[in-house]
């Protein structure tokens, strides 16, 4: 379970360009959600959330297809 799990990563298309200031609070209150419970990857299924989050974190921050990809082709 992630505390907020309504709340916006900041990324919101453009709004990580344009607000950039703001996004990164965003951002940064994402991630201290997404990490309290110490994971060791965080996955996402929207790109720009995946960029923006990872531009704030030293976890890997994935996309699900990328680990469905991986299990199917026997990677672990």
């Amino acid at each position: 379970p992630v505390a907020d799990p309504h709340l916006c990563c900041g990324s919101a298309g453009t709004y990580s360009i344009s607000q950039p200031v703001l996004a990164g609070q965003l951002r940064d209150g994402k991630l201290a959600a997404l990490t309290a419970g110490s994971p060791s990857v965080l996955v996402t299924a929207n790109i720009g959330c995946q960029t923006h989050l990872q531009s704030g974190s030293s976890l890997p921050v994935r996309h699900w297809i990328e680990l469905i990809d991986e299990r199917l082709n026997g990677v672990d």
